[in-house]
């Protein structure tokens, strides 16, 4: 019992923990996580993945996506993103998907973290973080994936895409883009220049 004590000293709510996060402070790491988990002070996401909920009053609040995804990643170097955001380009994206995409080094394939489906995807380079070229760069990459009329959409990206194209936007496609996405890219950037001569 009192090594139990010890260690809900350490767990913090609204952290997500591995079993070999724990095992630094018990000595016996899957007796106590089985009891944490049958007192509700530990929720069982996947595999040696563990949440300690924080509690509202409407009920527990699950875990915060980064959390979970450092969690099992054992690292911080990863960029989640999700095709829901294309919609905020106002390309005519309009469907609501039920997946998180994670571009990272280490994992490939989808997991069911925490009751939701997270599709890691091994990439070489990707972004800190999320900005708008690269939403753009991304939806291309990943255009064969839509539901949405692909023709349509490649359209208003071509049209959204020259008429802010800049340094930034350039830096990203050759950064991040695909081969067919970068032939789309000059493609539309030499239309342009022929229509502009």
């Amino acid at each position: 019992m009192k090594a139990l004590k010890e260690l809900k000293k350490h767990l913090k709510p609204g952290q997500v923990y591995r079993r070999c996060d724990l095992a630094q402070w018990s000595n016996a790491v899957d007796r106590h996580l089985k009891k944490l988990v049958e007192e509700e002070i530990l929720q069982k996401l996947s595999q040696g993945l563990y949440y300690y909920p924080i509690k509202a009053s409407f009920g527990s609040v699950p875990p915060e996506d980064e959390k979970l995804v450092s969690a099992f990643l054992k690292s911080e170097d990863f960029l989640l993103n999700s095709p829901n955001l294309y919609n905020s380009l106002g390309v005519g994206t309009t469907q609501l998907y039920n997946k998180r995409v994670v571009y990272n080094h280490k994992r490939h394939g989808s997991f069911m973290l925490g009751g939701k489906v997270f599709d890691f995807r091994l990439k070489h380079k990707f972004p800190k973080d999320l900005s708008k070229e690269f939403l753009f760069v991304d939806l291309l990459n990943n255009l064969n994936e839509l539901a949405e009329d692909r023709e349509e959409v490649l359209q208003k990206v071509k049209e959204k895409v020259l008429e802010n194209f800049d340094v930034q936007m350039k830096k990203t496609v050759n950064a991040y883009a695909g081969e067919r996405t970068k032939t789309l890219f000059n493609q539309w950037i030499s239309e342009e220049s022929l229509a502009n001569v």
